[in-house]
């Protein structure tokens, strides 16, 4: 499903990645672990197009991504839920999660939103809400949803359990765990493996950004 050869990323001159290699198959869940500052964000952000690599290559569903710009990414099956959410504070949260939909000129999105509130029932009852009368937690349910709006073959999920309560940590876990009967592909990163040890799959585990693969 994605294969990451080489991969160089920097930002503003300063080397981020350092030659990462990854590999995820269909269906499987893949933990990213490293502490802040790692490299966690700049990989999903260059997976997803929003910074451009500097060497390398990102292969998808059989196809390179080089050149391919955002939009095109989450046309083709990706969806990314940034670790800071990202929810629009004046929008409700059905528009919020509709966004990716809207972006992609997408004709009916009324089935794909109808299944992901049935996979996170807590969605759809806040539906109605504006993005600013939402807790952390309940935002981080909502941008989970919006993720999946756009993601259905592959889904980026950077620091989903940070700063969430316990319960609410809990259930997004379920959340993810369920993503499995789905067929997704999932990369989750996290700075431990506190939530993700009985989800995950693969562990790579990253450092100055640089990567190496253990088994889970």
């Amino acid at each position: 499903m994605l294969k990451i050869e080489s991969l160089d990323v920097s930002i503003k001159s300063v080397r981020i990645l350092r030659g990462v290699d990854l590999q995820l198959d269909r269906g499987q869940l893949v933990g990213l672990i490293g502490r802040n500052g790692a490299g966690k964000t700049t990989l999903m952000r260059a997976i997803m197009g929003i910074l451009t690599p500097t060497a390398g290559s990102i292969t998808f569903d059989g196809a390179s991504l080089q050149g391919v710009p955002s939009f095109r990414r989450a046309r083709s099956g990706m969806g990314y839920m940034p670790e800071d959410r990202r929810i629009i504070p004046q929008l409700s949260i059905e528009e919020n999660v509709s966004l990716p939909a809207w972006a992609a000129g997408q004709a009916h999105p009324e089935e794909r939103l109808r299944r992901i509130y049935e996979m996170i029932p807590e969605v759809g009852q806040l539906k109605d809400r504006k993005g600013l009368q939402l807790s952390g937690g309940q935002q981080k349910l909502a941008a989970l949803a919006r993720a999946l709006m756009s993601g259905t073959k592959l889904l980026l999920l950077d620091e989903p359990f940070e700063g969430v309560a316990p319960v609410l940590a809990r259930r997004l876990a379920e959340v993810v765990a369920m993503l499995r009967t789905e067929g997704l592909s999932v990369i989750l990163s996290e700075s431990d493996l506190s939530h993700s040890r009985k989800l995950i799959d693969v562990v790579y585990a990253i450092d100055r950004g640089q990567v190496t693969r253990a088994a889970a």
